[in-house]
């Protein structure tokens, strides 16, 4: 009876030590295992995406509002057509607001960063920012500096 007590014991820390697993697991990578929250969607069209993921979060002064859902081509403007879901309660986004692909860090991830306009009209659901800022490519500077730094050596 003793040996039974003491296999369950076992059995149950096992089970919390993986139900912990998944949870962080589930943090890390963005997911969540409750019911999203309501949204509604955001267009913004870039120049340059390069890095930038769905489920990249959308921020607003350092605070997460909203995930990217979807990153497509479009084929008319040759830009790249970010959709994002934005939480109903941040419903008061001036049209003049700008997007701006940011870098957690100095290698990190690509997010997306909201800076509040003075417009009175404010985007509704299915609405476009205009006024975007795209992602700084580190690779870009680098060749950048060094053709800079070539040209200046052979005058």
């Amino acid at each position: 009876m003793q040996n039974r007590t003491q296999e369950i014991g076992v059995g149950l820390f096992l089970l919390a030590g993986i139900l912990a697993l998944l949870l962080l697991a589930l943090r890390v990578s963005g997911l969540s295992a409750g019911a999203s929250t309501d949204t509604y969607k955001l267009y913004a069209y870039f120049d340059n995406i390069a890095g930038l993921t769905v489920r990249a979060k959308v921020t607003m002064a350092g605070v997460t509002i909203g995930k990217v859902t979807a990153i497509d081509l479009d084929h008319k403007a040759f830009t790249g057509r970010v959709t994002m879901e934005v939480d109903k309660n941040v419903n008061n986004l001036p049209t003049d607001s700008t997007a701006s692909i940011l870098t957690a860090g100095l290698l990190g991830e690509k997010y997306i960063g909201l800076s509040v306009g003075g417009d009175s009209k404010v985007l509704a659901d299915g609405g476009t920012i205009h006024d975007t800022q795209s992602s700084l490519v580190l690779e870009d500077l680098i060749g950048k500096f060094l053709l800079n730094t070539v040209s200046k050596d052979a005058k």
